[in-house]
């Protein structure tokens, strides 16, 4: 399973007595930095089991799923008060592992009085099919009631996803077009428990296989459905087939979020290096497992365990990141191989040379090496409007990208169309915390983030790892009013 995706955090609670937007202290020893100017935080709620999803309803709530909890839930931004609307008892959870109740969306329209009070979800689920994947995932419908305040009249719009324990990803969004967007994971094939499985990310199905509705093919992609689960007709033609695929290539795509003129940006987690940032386009094909970040051969070459000589099972010790590995597994540099329709990240989260040190020696104790890694772990990004009244000046056109593993959320300025980043990446509201979401208010004055429950992450970008975290399974809010 990939750690940088997965590990949580187990922390201190604020002290009783905080006042609403007072800065709580954090715990002993950890190096957290200062709010920026103008910004103060506050601890909305806590006791979430696991957020994993989280948006900003049309009530002016948060609306939000539970992993491991299993529950859907609207939270009250200003109280913190929390309404569970459903429970979804057949979402499977593992230990330990990525599965249960994951992505969230809302219609459009939902309390427009227009009929569509619709919200859509995604669970892992038990397949009964046995083997080493004996779970499969489900996009879900409910249609929510708002005199009861719950969840009801439960519609399946697709099953037979894939599910691993490992890179769900899950990031379930709608789109503008009034398309439901989905990706889904490499499903963590080609390391540690999967490490014999092949991965599939540029695996595409044949038109046999979407026939019968077999969706094994789908690992490593993002989907685009109808709101009734069937392949779009404006969906791409791929390699002679048209499907539920809508760009493939991906690893662990945990974010996606749509610019107000129509662009749709993503997040992709490196394996210890290139983490991404992507402008994800139809028909395109975005890489993985055979480039990470840039076709550079820096850091990363793609060692296929599957085609082991003599068999997977028999290789020990593999190495990281393809730059050293057992012998009889085949290598393949980066500059090798090459598709007309690869398109390269706007942006990288970070590119290292391939003599770079993978096992910096401040990491060193439990092996938590993955914490120093030149990566994010990125698991969000929002897209930063600006303009109004209460915006934070100088940030329009912004994304705004979520850090599991640096306790940050790092804001991404781009150019006026939208295709380009400008500067570096500027680091805001660091705390020994797990960044799983982040949401922007509808007036853009508060930043709101999800954290997990348990893990590690470094104290600092390049500090030793904790697990004594702040805000175990909380929403946090930075709220900006004004310079001081």
């Amino acid at each position: 399973m990939n750690r940088n995706g997965i590990a949580h955090a187990l922390i201190l609670l604020l002290t009783v007595g905080t006042p609403a937007w007072a800065e709580p202290p954090p715990p002993p020893g950890a190096r957290v930095a200062p709010l920026p100017p103008g910004f103060s935080r506050k601890v909305v709620a806590t006791g979430f089991a696991n957020p994993h999803n989280m948006v900003l309803g049309p009530d002016g709530q948060l609306w939000l799923t539970e992993q491991i909890g299993k529950r859907v839930l609207r939270v009250d931004p200003d109280s913190g008060t929390k309404i569970v609307i459903a429970t979804i008892d057949e979402a499977v959870v593992s230990d330990k592992a990525q599965d249960g109740l994951l992505g969230l969306a809302l219609h459009p329209d939902l309390l427009a009085k227009r009929g569509h009070d619709y919200v859509y979800v995604s669970f892992s689920y038990a397949s009964g099919d046995g083997g080493q994947f004996p779970n499969r995932t489900a996009i879900r419908r409910y249609t929510y009631d708002a005199k009861t305040r719950t969840l009801g009249s439960p519609t399946d719009l697709i099953k037979g996803l894939p599910s691993s324990h490992d890179h769900q990803s899950a990031r379930l969004l709608f789109g503008p077009d009034r398309k439901l967007y989905y990706s889904i994971g490499d499903q963590g094939a080609n390391q540690m428990r999967y490490l014999c499985v092949q991965n599939q990310a540029q695996v595409l199905p044949s038109a046999a296989e979407v026939r019968a509705a077999d969706w094994s093919r789908y690992r490593g992609k993002i989907l685009r459905l109808n709101l009734d689960g069937s392949i779009p007709l404006d969906n791409p033609v791929i390699h002679g087939v048209k499907s539920h695929v809508y760009a493939w290539g991906i690893r662990n795509t945990q974010g996606m979020a749509f610019s107000p003129s129509g662009e749709l940006y993503a997040t992709d987690q490196g394996p210890n290096t290139d983490d991404e940032l992507n402008l994800i386009l139809a028909g395109r094909n975005y890489g993985w497992p055979n480039v990470a970040g840039r076709k550079d051969d820096a850091g990363y070459a793609y060692a296929n365990y599957s085609a082991a000589e003599g068999g997977c099972e028999g290789v020990k010790d593999p190495a990281l990141n393809g730059t050293q590995v057992p012998p009889g597994v085949p290598v393949q540099r980066e500059s090798s191989w090459s598709d007309t329709d690869f398109v390269e990240p706007l942006k990288t989260f970070y590119t290292v040379d391939s003599s770079s040190s993978f096992k910096d020696p401040v990491c060193a104790e439990n092996s938590l090496y993955y914490i120093c890694w030149p990566t994010l772990a990125p698991s969000s990004v929002a897209y930063y409007k600006g303009g109004g009244k209460a915006a934070i000046p100088g940030w329009e056109h912004s994304l705004l990208i979520g850090s599991l593993k640096r306790g940050t959320v790092y804001r991404v300025r781009l150019d006026p169309a939208g295709h380009l980043p400008l500067g570096d990446a500027e680091p805001l509201f660091r705390s020994v915390n797990r960044y799983r979401d982040v949401v922007v208010s509808a007036d853009g004055a508060t930043i709101y983030v999800a954290t997990d429950i348990e893990g590690s992450l470094g104290t600092s970008d390049s500090g030793a790892p904790t697990a004594r975290l702040e805000n175990p399974g909380a929403i946090l809010a930075f709220k900006y009013s004004g310079a001081r």
